[in-house]
């Protein structure tokens, strides 16, 4: 059951006003454009795209060929920095919508108000402030695809909404006067177990299965031995030449070290281990010296979990939970909902629980919440 702070907190995060939403928009528009002039001024960042030589990815390729041009849903599941989002570009560049739209759109990252605006978009005047018609998602994936990054982070309500758009290829804009039809296919990410959400209730069976038709579970870089050598090549040529001018070389230790390392963010960690070694490497051959891997273990970090006494209520142990992986990791928004295994968003709800009750919650040290 939530508490009065908890429903309090949630009203507060719901109640975001148009003025609100505007000001997002404009500010959001006015970023994107930005984005978009630095993409033409310098030279496109390294990715790891479409890069793989382990078995298990290989056969996720085959796998992608087989299904890119079917007009289904498609799932794809596993941990934060694992690639999701390259395969879900991988399934659209081999299909038959590769020439139309790819939308990406974290659905963590916004108030679900917000998020349905910018998924279904809205018409003029459909509240104030609402001085023009908005262009949703759905809409400006017509013809390609949409990917719901971390699709398990929206509500009940929109979950519904989301379940409809599929089944009947028409979504309806705020303020509409009937259902818009879309030609849009969709690819839906996860890092949570998304089958024990539906347990739980947290996420609608039906849609579950409407997504399922198609799952695609991307394996742990620490499972790919051969994918941590060739990404490895792969970024060092590409961060090399654009920071230094020229190819740097890699000794047969520093390899084995990389090799050796479990990589918890996966392939997101190796590439800013790469692109930090490059960076502070004296000279173009790069030394085991220059990787900075981070071996420190949270499982070491939280032994006070093994003695915590007998009898303490699940809120007391959840909350005391909560702000010691946050001390853990210096108040670091981010790495502690990582750790924790929930969204950013949820994290977030807890601090705002914990500041309405007054509980000191620990803040990073660049005194921004990460």
């Amino acid at each position: 059951m939530k508490s009065n702070n908890g429903a309090i907190a949630h009203d507060v995060e719901e109640k975001v006003s148009s003025h609100d939403y505007l000001n997002y928009m404009k500010d959001k528009q006015s970023r994107e454009k930005q984005q978009q002039q630095q993409k033409q001024a310098a030279a496109p960042a390294p990715q790891a795209n479409f890069i793989f030589a382990d078995e298990k990815m290989l056969r996720i390729r085959e796998i992608i060929k087989q299904i890119a041009d079917a007009n289904v849903p498609v799932l794809i599941t596993g941990e934060s920095g694992t690639g999701k989002e390259v395969i879900a570009r991988m399934i659209h560049m081999s299909s038959n919508r590769k020439v139309d739209p790819f939308v990406a759109i974290n659905c963590a990252a916004l108030p679900p108000n917000l998020l349905e605006s910018e998924l279904f978009g809205f018409e003029k005047g459909a509240f104030t402030g609402a001085h023009q018609q908005h262009i949703g998602k759905f809409e400006q994936a017509n013809g390609g695809t949409l990917l719901l990054d971390e699709v398990t982070e929206t509500d009940q309500n929109l979950q519904a909404k989301l379940l409809r758009a599929l089944q009947e290829q028409e979504i309806e804009r705020i303020g509409g006067n009937g259902p818009i039809k879309v030609n849009t296919r969709i690819i839906a990410t996860t890092n949570r177990d998304i089958t024990r959400s539906v347990k739980d209730g947290r996420f609608r069976q039906d849609l579950f299965y409407r997504l399922y038709v198609i799952h695609l579970e991307i394996p742990p870089l620490r499972e790919r031995p051969k994918d941590v050598e060739v990404l490895t090549r792969h970024f060092l040529k590409a961060f090399s030449i654009q920071f230094k001018g020229e190819p740097a070389t890699l000794t047969a230790d520093a390899m084995q070290k990389l090799l050796k390392y479990t990589w918890p963010g996966n392939v997101r960690e190796l590439q800013n281990v790469i692109q930090r070694a490059v960076l502070m490497a004296t000279s173009n051959t790069i030394t085991a010296k220059e990787f900075v891997l981070e071996q420190k273990k949270v499982d070491d970090d939280l032994e006070w979990v093994k003695h915590l006494p007998i009898g303490r209520k699940m809120q007391e142990v959840e909350t005391q939970f909560i702000l010691e992986t946050l001390r853990t990791h210096n108040g670091n928004r981010t790495h502690s909902a990582k750790t924790l295994g929930i969204s950013l968003r949820t994290l977030r709800n807890k601090i705002n629980e914990f500041n309405l009750e007054g509980l000191e919650v620990p803040q990073p040290a660049s005194g921004k919440a990460l």
